[in-house]
């Protein structure tokens, strides 16, 4: 008896071992591989025909034509008996940065995050979640045209509300100020019209400090030309040269290093803005010369979804007029996608206040307006 017993230990030991063998090797293997969150939920997937179906929604998913301004939110509830992506088309101006966020009510459910830059009728990966992860973060170099796909896994339920916005991708370069002190901007005329405004002037008071929008080093410090006293500084060996002018004053000297946030000098009026009131004007030049610099700093609203309604209660509805359209944006200006007819079929993928995602029986997607639609 007591030689069985040590047979059944020693067996259980060495399945045990083995299993965590393989999960170790699989880690370690993961580790030098790096594959991605699908590549993952593919391997872990047993039902290879089912995953087939789901991967080609995906592929499909790439030729949406859904269009959406950032911010975007979106409200509704994972259907667990259909094959629905999301895919949204946006723009990113240079400077901005997309936060993409998914709340969801179960934490057991994974939902993937893919965004693809549009150029040239291809879409090319540039940016993916994590496995387990529900918010995927994107600096755009240079600003495009963007598309956004959400999948959540093959049975998925739930309720989730996905929030969309821009963010700058440098913090604000007066401290204590914000997007209310900028009274002038890129492009403005200057000089009765001989020049433009290659930069944004952010007004405050004599001596409110001027911050490092990013970590580098400081290029140039010194007073000369238009900008009067004025701090260079660079974001990384090849990145951005930003200028910060009309000093009152400089807190720094050429050569250091700084973190964002550190004082390089003092709001003053300095160089031609010696009529003006005190601001700083502010510019960011890259290779090929000066860009806006607002995108980069400007500070967009967030949504909240307290401040959407209720999702629409039904995963079908069926259209009320006798003719509407489906929209490619929430929208009532934007282009018809398709006409519909009174009696026609709509899957619900989600809503956005007044307008409803919907797709159907073709697998064509779109917004149609609440009030042309009912349960």
């Amino acid at each position: 008896m007591i030689k069985k017993a040590t047979t059944y230990i020693l067996t259980f030991c060495a399945i045990a071992f083995l299993v965590l063998s393989c999960s170790e090797i699989s880690k370690v293997k993961d580790a030098i591989t790096k594959p991605s969150a699908r590549q993952i939920y593919k391997r872990d997937f047993s039902d290879k025909s089912i995953f087939s179906g789901w991967d080609l929604a995906f592929d499909r998913a790439k030729s949406d034509t859904i269009a959406i301004r950032l911010p975007y939110g979106e409200k509704g509830a994972f259907n667990p008996t259909a094959n629905l992506v999301y895919s949204y088309t946006f723009a990113l101006k240079d400077g901005e940065a997309l936060q993409a966020d998914i709340s969801k009510d179960s934490a057991n459910h994974h939902v993937f995050i893919d965004l693809f830059e549009i150029g040239g009728g291809q879409n090319s990966l540039v940016a993916s979640s994590g496995f387990g992860q529900s918010e995927l973060y994107f600096a755009s170099p240079h600003g495009g045209d963007y598309r956004l796909i959400i999948q959540p896994q093959i049975g998925a339920s739930g309720s989730f509300f996905f929030s969309f916005n821009s963010q700058p991708q440098y913090a604000f370069p007066v401290a204590g100020k914000g997007n209310a002190s900028i009274q002038s901007f890129w492009a403005d005329v200057r000089d009765g019209g001989r020049r433009n405004h290659e930069g944004i002037d952010i007004f405050a008071k004599r001596g409110t400090p001027v911050v490092a929008v990013t970590d580098g080093t400081v290029s140039f410090t010194g007073e000369r030309g238009l900008g009067g006293k004025q701090v260079w500084l660079r974001a990384g060996l090849f990145g951005n040269s930003i200028y910060y002018a009309h000093l009152d004053s400089v807190a720094v000297t050429s050569g250091i290093r700084v973190k964002t946030g550190d004082t390089l000098g003092f709001v003053g009026n300095t160089g031609n803005a010696r009529t003006t009131p005190p601001h700083l004007h502010f510019g960011i030049y890259k290779s090929r010369g000066a860009v806006n610099p607002l995108p980069f700093v400007y500070n967009s609203p967030k949504l909240n979804a307290k401040n959407f309604p209720a999702a629409f209660g039904q995963a079908e509805l069926r259209v009320k007029p006798s003719k509407a359209y489906m929209r490619v944006s929430p929208d009532k200006k934007s282009d018809v996608v398709i006409s519909l007819i009174q009696g026609e079929k709509l899957l619900v993928l989600g809503q956005s206040k007044d307008w409803i995602h919907v797709v159907n029986e073709l697998g064509v997607k779109g917004f149609v307006h609440k009030s042309i639609v009912q349960t």
